[in-house]
């Protein structure tokens, strides 16, 4: 009987990272867009530094399906945090080569694509992605933000807690409004918090910190010396007085627990 060799099944490979589009040149919209998404990225970055696992981004293609591919319509969020994934640089978020979508999706609205956010994205991000958590936020209308988690597969609004934040179940932080300034802008921004309701930190706001803290101790240190300094002062001040009442050097030695080259020394 001869033997029959099969030929292998050709397999096409979905195309990886490194050999899909990472750039469309389209800039964001405002300074004021760009400012904010830096401010979510930056502040979830030294959140991330804690953990061993974790990647966050933004403005960033995000690949879900080869249809995506073949059609070219790609969804870059605005930001987006994906938790128990190995850390290191990415040119794009590949689903299948992660084998993970982004736990949460923020898109940052504006005049041009609120309409696409809170519909056709949203859409996606339920149905197609499966993305947990999805907000949205508009820099210049503080008060339109909002919230979703996916129950049984469709996104479901949330309510904001008693200290007015968004829940992120998936990270355990909150989303809060914000009047400050970063980068020299002085408005309402949309930023990350623990459930107690303290901030997650800047690098500007980290260094401010750690300036204080020196500071402090600087003054602490400051203020023992000069504790220690008024102690040596009253100490000597009391040797003398005794020395000056008749006391001899031994007596004084003993009646202080000093040595009698110390009271020697302070009295003279």
């Amino acid at each position: 009987m001869s033997e029959t060799t099969l030929a292998a099944p050709y397999v096409t490979l979905p195309p990886t990272q490194a050999e899909l589009p990472c750039d469309d040149g389209i800039p964001m919209e405002t300074q004021r867009h760009k400012y904010q998404m830096d401010l979510l990225i930056e502040t979830l970055e030294f959140w991330l530094e804690q953990r061993e696992d974790g990647f966050v981004s933004g403005n960033m293609f995000v690949y879900y399906s080869m249809a995506q591919v073949r059609n070219k319509d790609f969804k870059g969020p605005d930001f987006f945090v994906v938790l128990d994934v190995p850390k290191g640089e990415r040119r794009s978020w590949v689903v299948w080569e992660e084998e993970k979508a982004p736990d949460v999706v923020i898109e940052l609205l504006s005049e041009s694509t609120a309409a696409a956010d809170k519909n056709e994205k949203k859409l996606i991000y339920q149905n197609q992605m499966r993305v947990p958590e999805y907000f949205w936020f508009d820099p210049f209308n503080p008060d339109d933000w909002a919230g979703f988690s996916i129950q049984q597969g469709v996104y479901q609004p949330l309510v904001p807690n008693e200290r007015n934040q968004l829940v992120s179940q998936s990270l355990g932080l909150g989303l809060q409004k914000w009047q400050g300034k970063y980068r020299g802008v002085d408005t309402v921004w949309l930023r990350w918090a623990t459930l107690d309701g303290e901030l997650l930190p800047t690098g500007v706001e980290i260094a401010q910190q750690e300036h204080q803290r020196a500071e402090q101790e600087r003054q602490r240190a400051e203020q023992e010396r000069q504790r220690a300094e008024q102690v040596q002062l009253q100490l000597q001040q009391t040797v003398r007085n005794l020395l000056q009442a008749g006391m001899t050097v031994e007596q004084v030695a003993k009646l202080t627990g000093l040595d009698v080259s110390q009271v020697e020394e302070l009295g003279s």
